[in-house]
């Protein structure tokens, strides 16, 4: 359940203060494309927030679609308000894709074209997400039943992050990604292993993921165990502390979290 509307931008803009990819607020997950595709968004303050903080390129991008066609509907007089958000997205936007697609919807005659044409070219990328996650899902299956070497597991697993972490959706990957430190089914080496290779990837994505990890209720203590005793000896001072940092307010925001769960099953 997300946050009323009104409280998801703020949201958002603390997300970006903080130098951290997007979550649905506060912290349940990472926004991925479907999350604004398929209107479990709707508030275009966080539509305009989202394009200008997100750090996951796509997410950012999708988010000028529903501003782009807002405004490609109202009068001339109207359109100026989007005009200056726009003008805004260009200036500040964190990725330099968002700015260009900003840049671009500023510049067209036809509004409404230059949407489609953005909707059309993201759908080229979104869509081969989706299916190689899909197609991922199907290798994990082979691992756990077996059917598989676990060399050609992590081959697959490479090509996965490859493809859909650092070009496509990256909040899809983080969900695979944390459902595999999860899952009963996968071997506690298994996951060690996995959990070498996010210590690998860029520092953005690095500190995402491992502070799913150690936030995480699901993931086996073990394996939480496992990856605090690895930071300490691959870590500067420095890093450990920001990751430490970011593990406890996501830990808050699990908290606060189950405290209005709790309080919502009384009201009931």
């Amino acid at each position: 359940m997300l946050h009323p509307t009104s409280d998801l931008a703020a949201h958002f803009m603390q997300c970006g203060n903080l130098g951290a990819n997007l979550t649905l607020a506060p912290g349940e997950r990472m926004v991925i494309t479907d999350d604004i595709l398929r209107g479990s968004i709707t508030d275009r303050a966080a539509f305009g927030m989202a394009a200008v903080v997100a750090r996951d390129a796509m997410v950012g991008q999708v988010a000028l679609l529903p501003l782009g066609r807002f405004a490609s509907r109202m009068s001339a007089r109207r359109r100026e308000k989007f005009e200056r958000l726009f003008t805004l997205i260009e200036e500040s936007a964190f990725s330099p894709d968002v700015r260009t697609a900003a840049q671009s919807m500023l510049k067209a005659r036809s509004l409404e074209t230059e949407v489609k044409a953005l909707g059309h070219e993201l759908g080229g990328i979104i869509n081969p997400a989706r299916l190689r996650y899909r197609q991922f899902l199907d290798v994990v299956k082979a691992l756990i039943n077996r059917k598989i070497s676990r060399q050609m597991f992590f081959d697959e697993f490479a090509d996965f992050t490859k493809t859909v972490a650092g070009k496509l959706d990256f909040g899809i990957y983080a969900l695979c990604l944390d459902r595999l430190f999860a899952s009963k089914h996968i071997p506690i080496e298994i996951k060690g292993d996995l959990f070498a290779q996010v210590l690998t990837f860029p520092t953005l994505i690095r500190k995402e993921l491992i502070t799913n990890l150690l936030s995480s209720s699901s993931a086996p203590s073990r394996l939480v165990q496992h990856a605090q005793r690895e930071l300490a000896i691959v870590m500067s001072h420095d890093q450990l502390t920001e990751i430490m940092l970011f593990t406890t307010l996501k830990l808050s925001w699990a908290a606060q979290r189950n405290r209005a769960s709790r309080a919502a099953a009384k009201a009931a």
